[in-house]
């Protein structure tokens, strides 16, 4: 996948509350999102709990966070590219965050900009070996406790070639950092080339900020009237009674369930669905994800054979323009429980998915952990076992140059982990125009747990089900919970081997 320098430089769009009465009632009620007086102590953002449980239980390097991106089209200046890497870590604190765990609980600690640098090695390579070397590269753990959540790696493959590895741990980015993360890489390295500073425009708040407000905002678990409390409330009872675990038709039941090693199939569905798509979710008040979401509770509990299915989804958490530009974990996962036994037809399931998103996504605020110690369920056992997530993707409006003929393209890290069973990261495309043009992504899934059969006979009921529902189909919810799909034309292609 190209990706122009040009599409990191532009500034992000804010966008205006659509109803001036509610951003009022919001603003009223809601502390403001502003700089906050440091503390002694920095607690977790709720955002960031479940991976650093998951990291303090063995499981760090699941959640390593890896891109490549292959630098080209003139003499790569690699001082001035080891320089941009400090200046970013310098801009955004969580790149050099450690997160040790205390009496009361893990902390963030933010290092000195002066200390926290890391040792960025260049090494020569070929095309041949990359994928592999990356690998290893973006497979090794973090400890959290002690390090910077922050490596690269420069992989010199001729002196107009290289390509730069960056891993992450999830505790300190999200799917939504990348954006401001790689601007503000290329926007260093093209002044330190120049042999000048960087002149970015200073953040308005940063993450710490943000973590101080979030807690300021949803208040004390011992207050039964602050929202920490009514959120947690709502999830309490919303889950409670419902199967678990979700009993799916594993290849290899029981066996290396916490093996997150995954492999990936790409599917797609074209523009023409896509459009049948947007328009029945604007005749149903919904929306594009909410037609995807439906499609998959349907396809989950035909897999699993339950008419009570939860899934889940994410929650971007950037709903104030300020933190646009904050590169963080700002993203968590919410639930969505499903009766598909409680509606007779598609209609009603439409209407169902709607509220229950609509519902999950007023109560984003409370970590899995925390809900975890408090429903009555065995806690081997996680919350969800299959998540869809949908992203929007616009074209670039054509005739955009890139400054100094760099070209960047993201290249394969040869890594998937596939934290849960089933897992559908798609992305809604749409021309320069904002005419939609296809959805398409990967569906993850682990190889100690599923065959690749297995995986594409669910893939296939996923997308039958979505152009069922596209194609305006209001009949019963029943027959669809055990009919084989019918396919319109070959969607999904198999990829055994891991690669992204």
């Amino acid at each position: 996948m190209a990706v122009p320098v040009a599409a990191w430089t532009r500034p992000v769009e804010r966008k205006k509350p659509a109803d001036t009465a509610e951003f009022l009632r919001i603003v009223t009620e809601s502390p403001m999102l502003r700089r906050m007086p440091r503390t002694p102590r920095i607690p977790l953002a709720p955002a960031q709990e479940r991976m650093w449980h998951a990291a303090a239980a063995g499981y760090s390097a699941d959640w390593n966070v890896a891109r490549a991106f292959r630098i080209r089209g003139q003499a790569v200046n690699i001082p001035a590219l080891l320089a941009a890497i400090d200046d970013v870590m310098r801009r955004h604190a969580p790149l050099r965050t450690c997160y040790p765990a205390t009496a009361d609980g893990p902390v963030q600690v933010v290092m000195d900009a002066d200390v926290a640098r890391i040792d960025v090695r260049v090494v020569d390579s070929f095309a041949g070996e990359l994928t592999e070397r990356i690998a290893e590269f973006s497979g090794r753990a973090f400890d959290l406790g002690t390090e910077v959540p922050i490596r690269a790696r420069v992989f010199r493959l001729g002196a107009r070639d290289v390509v730069m590895a960056l891993v992450v741990h999830h505790i300190s980015l999200d799917g939504q950092s990348m954006g401001p993360l790689m601007r503000d890489l290329v926007t260093a390295y093209l002044a330190r080339a120049s042999r000048q500073a960087p002149a970015w425009p200073p953040l308005p708040v940063d993450y710490i900020d943000y973590t101080l407000w979030k807690h300021e905002y949803l208040g004390a678990y011992d207050d039964p009237s602050s929202r920490a409390s009514t959120q947690l409330r709502y999830w309490a009872n919303n889950l409670v009674g419902r199967p678990i675990p979700l009993e799916l038709p594993y290849d290899r039941a029981g066996s290396g369930y916490r093996d997150a090693a995954g492999a990936l199939l790409r599917v797609r569905l074209d523009a023409d669905i896509h459009r049948m798509l947007l328009h029945r979710a604007r005749q149903s008040g919904s929306s594009v994800f909410m037609m995807l979401q439906t499609a998959f509770a349907v396809a989950v509990s035909a897999f699993a054979k339950s008419p009570d299915v939860t899934v889940a989804t994410a929650v971007s958490g950037r709903d104030d323009p300020l933190l646009a530009d904050i590169v963080g974990n700002l993203a968590d996962d919410v639930l969505m429980r499903v009766r598909l036994d409680r509606a007779a037809d598609m209609t009603e399931l439409l209407d169902q998915v709607r509220r229950v998103a609509l519902a999950a996504f007023a109560n984003p605020d409370t970590s899995n952990p925390r809900l975890l110690r408090c429903l009555p369920q065995d806690p081997n056992h996680p919350l969800f076992q299959a998540t869809l997530i949908l992203q929007r993707d616009d074209a670039a409006p054509p005739g955009e140059s890139i400054p100094g003929g760099l070209s960047v393209t993201e290249v394969p890290t040869g890594v998937v982990r596939a934290k849960h069973d089933l897992e559908f990261g798609l992305t809604e495309h749409y021309d320069h125009t904002g005419a939609p043009v296809g959805i398409d992504g990967p569906f993850l899934y682990p190889m100690a747990r599923f065959d690749p059969e297995t995986a594409e006979r669910f893939a296939e009921k996923f997308l039958a089900t979505v152009e069922l529902i596209a194609s305006g189909y209001t009949g019963p919810i029943a027959p669809l919970l055990v009919s084989a799909p019918r396919r319109r034309a070959r969607r999904v292609r198999n990829r055994p081997a891991p690669g992204c």
